[in-house]
């Protein structure tokens, strides 16, 4: 389906700003009038191309220093316009427009900008290359909102030192989307133009736009110096005597970022701020034998995390963990993208991954670990690219992988995707006799092979993933080796009308089979899935599966049942539920056993200010004997936004665990209970120039004795963004 630049091959002129702009809401200069005007005209979703159901009237100009956008939003009913304080990029349930700007024109990355009707923020790169979409990417922008008699009106300044550019005097050709999303009895999704749903890439059908001739980030510098100071107590001899103080410390840091040219940043960092104020959602470890995923949460790392990105997951900044120095260039020029990482740890981590589980430990030695990473486009929407990580420790220890990716987009429908590392490993004594490893010294190759077909109605995939023995990422994650695995599936997709039942329907099926490097059986898995979308934002997924397993040199079945379900009937309540029953494995006995997962979740938005989240997660293991364990986890965080700046957070995080001590062939406790809770206050002028001051305990107990504090921990930071 054609899209409007289709219609309008000549880019669209966005004129320079004829007058002063002041970012409040108010949309009255006399410079709006004179600004290149669109209409948001399309409903993209869950509508196709249909005329959109509320008005949107969008001005877009530039001046000196900044891309500047006003956006005059109607609605047919004011008072339902939703729109909460809240912290950025924590708007998803309000009304919100944006801005979407692919400012090097090569439908591969756009900057996106989001904002809700009171001016709270949401920024992103969109990587359309990758299928990724990066919330963890902040820029210092400008913008205000207002609630108006007519729906709401809404400013936006970007500021061209927060953003990569084409580095050239004269006009510059950039790719454009403007979006509204409209939450009523169905979320609709507004945009500029009319959206193929057969295309494979976003980007290549957005609007062109022409203009912002001589644009320069200006000076662009940025220093952060930061400080971070804490106070921790322990129960040394735990679960007897008193928590006594173990750190008291205070730590100065900074951090500063130079665009050298309009593509191209150099960012460094003495004594960096890692710190972490978001605790990591609860994951148990029963029954698990891979090491656990953690997402990267700290702030230096985030910035430029897409230009490392691959889909052999090479790069897993949380394995860096207590750098003293480092440094970061990321650029584009052209059709050439480049990245090199590298930092100084105090720690190094290492994990040993394996056919059937995974080992990890930390060892208090230095490590030097650097990454270099060089990407070049080709073609409408194709990439190549090459990657090097390496990791220079103590005592011969070492870990370098290369690698090689390509992403050739055959047709707007097929894209084929190939990923190949190879990687040698030197382990140093300590690590060895840690791990009880057979060699010092490892060697291997990891590879990703997929080809996909996208049409509007059905889509289609066969993929194939080879790991030896000796492969290790040691800066990436990677905690399964050890096997050659392939698979194909394709799915079926119907698309309601207006007043239909449904929004969406999808039926598919999938299968795939393993093996090991030396050709025995590793695992097979057919399974098939129905899933809907519907009105009041309501989703079901019913996925069936059929599968074997070996584990320790036993066939196992994995037949289950799996559903997914949620809807938001209003702007107050939204809620979920997750469930999963069937055949499963007890891995510390090796024998068949049969799970159960059931997590309800449930949200709550009252007025303006008040956010609560409640999660509780139920699950069970079963073997013929009776019931190995049971486990709860409760989840609640409660969130006062005062203002767009400040709110106040409390987390509360409970973990029941029952066992059956009989079951077992060790010993271990029938009870054991831990309780983790955090408040937190954050003042946040922009995503650097922060205040959080905060609190964290946990506490433990068994059957012996009831919940007895471990540790607490009194917490502030204090950063600053100068920017020249």
């Amino acid at each position: 389906m054609a899209g409007v630049q289709d219609e309008l091959p000549v880019p669209i002129s966005i004129p320079r700003a004829t007058g002063e702009i002041v970012i409040d809401g108010v949309i009255d200069e006399a410079a709006w009038r004179d600004a290149a005007e669109f209409l948001i005209a399309y409903e993209v979703r869950p509508g196709e191309n249909i005329p959109a159901p509320v008005t949107t009237e969008v001005r877009l100009t530039w001046d000196d220093k900044r891309v500047l956008v006003a956006f005059r939003c109607f609605d047919p009913d004011p008072s339902a316009v939703r729109a909460r304080y809240s912290d950025r990029d924590q708007l998803w349930n309000d009304d919100w427009i944006g801005i979407v700007l692919d400012t090097f024109n090569d439908q591969r990355r756009a900057y996106e900008f989001v904002v809700n009707p009171l001016g709270i923020q949401m920024d992103a790169l969109n990587d359309d290359v990758n299928r990724r979409y990066d919330l963890s990417w902040n820029a210092i922008w400008f913008s205000k909102g207002r609630l108006t008699a007519t729906g709401y009106d809404v400013e936006m300044a970007i500021p061209f030192n927060q953003i990569r550019f084409q580095g050239k005097s004269g006009p510059q050709i950039w790719g454009l989307d403007l979006m509204r999303s409209y939450p009523r009895t169905n979320r609709h999704h507004l945009g500029l133009f009319a959206r193929d749903r057969g295309n494979n890439s976003y980007l290549s059908q957005t609007t062109k736009i022409i203009g912002f001739e001589g644009a320069e980030p200006g000076r662009n510098l940025e220093i952060v110096p930061t400080l971070t100071g804490s106070y921790v107590e322990q129960r040394p001899d735990f679960p007897d005597g008193d928590l006594e103080e173990v750190d008291k410390s205070s730590e100065v840091g900074v951090t500063a970022a130079w665009g050298m040219t309009p593509n191209t940043t150099v960012a460094a960092a003495v004594n960096p701020d890692f710190s972490q104020i978001e605790a990591d959602a609860v994951q148990l470890d029963i029954n698990e034998t891979f090491a656990l995923f953690f997402r990267e949460t700290r702030p230096f790392f985030q910035v430029g995390a897409d230009y490392f990105n691959t889909r052999l997951n090479l790069l897993h900044t949380r394995t860096i963990a207590d750098p003293a120095v480092a440094l970061k260039v990321t650029g584009k020029s052209g059709r050439h993208t480049y990245g090199v990482f590298s930092a100084e740890d105090e720690v190094t981590n290492v994990l040993i991954p394996g056919a059937e589980g995974s080992l990890v430990a930390a060892f208090e030695q230095n490590n030097l670990s650097s990454v270099g990473r060089y990407r070049l486009d080709f073609g409408e929407n194709s990439t190549v690219g090459i990657m090097m990580t390496d990791r220079e420790g103590e005592d011969g220890y070492s870990s370098r992988v290369f690698s090689g990716d390509l992403q050739f987009r055959v047709s707007e429908n097929d894209t084929f995707v190939a990923n190949l590392a190879w990687s040698r490993t030197q382990y140093n004594q300590e690590m060895s006799d840690e791990f009880e490893l057979g060699e010092d010294e490892v060697k291997g190759h990891g590879m990703i092979l997929n080809y996909s077909h996208q049409e509007r109605d059905w889509g289609g995939w066969i993929w194939y993933r080879d790991m030896s023995e000796g492969f290790r990422a040691d800066l990436g994650f990677q905690p399964n080796v050890d096997f050659q695995k392939g698979g194909l599936g394709v799915e079926r997709y119907w698309w309601g009308e207006s007043g239909d039942w449904f929004n969406r329907l999808e039926l598919g099926v999938a299968t795939d089979y393993g093996q090991r490097q030396d050709g025995s059986f590793f695992d097979r898995e057919t399974e098939a899935w129905f899933a809907y979308e519907g009105p009041f934002q309501s989703m079901g997924h019913l996925r069936i599966s059929n599968g074997t397993r070996v584990y320790s040199g036993s066939h196992f079945s994995t037949n289950s049942y799996f559903f997914r379900g949620g809807m938001q009937p209003n702007r107050i309540v939204q809620f979920g539920l997750s469930a999963l029953f069937g055949d499963w494995i007890d891995f510390t006995h090796v024998q068949p056993a049969t799970r159960f997962f059931l997590t309800p979740q449930v949200t709550l938005r009252a007025g303006r200010h008040l956010l609560m989240d409640l999660e509780y997660s139920y699950q069970t293991l079963d073997v013929d004997e009776g019931r190995l364990f049971s486990a709860a986890v409760t989840e609640i965080r409660g969130v006062w936004q005062f203002n767009v700046r400040t709110f106040v957070r409390l987390i509360v995080q409970h973990t029941d665990i029952n066992r059956d001590p009989r079951l077992y062939e060790e010993a271990v406790d029938a009870e054991s209970r831990a309780l983790f809770t955090q408040l937190l206050f954050s003042y946040k002028v922009n995503p650097r120039t922060v205040l959080f001051v905060g609190y964290s305990d946990g506490a433990f107990g068994n059957e012996n004795y009831d919940l007895r504090a471990e540790n607490r921990t009194l917490f502030a930071k204090v950063g600053y963004s100068f920017l020249f």
